[in-house]
């Protein structure tokens, strides 16, 4: 996993909780990095699930809560950091919909050991899109913050339906309908 989303994960918890927890965080864990991350290294995505978990059992939110809102921080994040996809798409429909052909494919470009998960998009409607995430890391509630981010973005407003296809969550179907 690139290591921009370790380091806007620790960003996220710093402005929302404070330093001193990002601190407790990386003493109390034990990251195989030693939770020294920069932007463009690579890290296993464990770390994050080990910070997140422990973030969990620290501020008593569900880790489920934490990835959808921090899902929904990195999505901001990204609209800083690759302006160029935003500008580019006229809606959240749009832009969702050019996920795998489009914008994962100019992330490889970018770093071509990326591990991103694989999304089928079908618009069944003008106002619903169907999302089908496969990935091995089992992050679509993350996958789920994005999304809302992303409707947010384009102040879109819509009902997700998540469904878990099988029981690990590494197959998830999302159906975005629009309002």
């Amino acid at each position: 996993m690139k290591g921009i989303v370790f380091t806007e994960l620790l960003e996220m918890i710093e402005d929302r909780f404070g330093y001193k927890l990002v601190d407790q965080l990386l003493q109390e864990s034990d990251l195989p990095s030693g939770g020294i991350y920069t932007a463009i290294g690579t890290y296993d995505h464990a770390e994050m699930v080990t910070l997140v978990t422990k973030l969990s059992q620290q501020t008593q939110i569900p880790v489920s809560n934490l990835l959808r809102s921090y899902g929904q921080y990195m999505f901001t994040a990204f609209t800083r950091s690759y302006r160029p996809f935003v500008d580019r798409a006229d809606s959240a429909f749009s832009l969702l919909s050019s996920v795998q052909h489009y914008i994962h494919v100019e992330v490889r470009k970018l770093y071509p050991d990326a591990e991103l998960p694989h999304f089928t998009i079908s618009q069944l409607a003008e106002n619903h899109l169907r999302m089908h995430y496969v990935s091995e890391r089992k992050l679509s509630d993350f996958a789920h913050g994005l999304i809302e981010g992303c409707l947010e973005t384009y102040g879109e407003k819509a009902t997700i339906t998540k469904t878990n296809l099988v029981e690990d969550g590494s197959q998830v179907l999302f159906d975005i309908v629009k309002e």
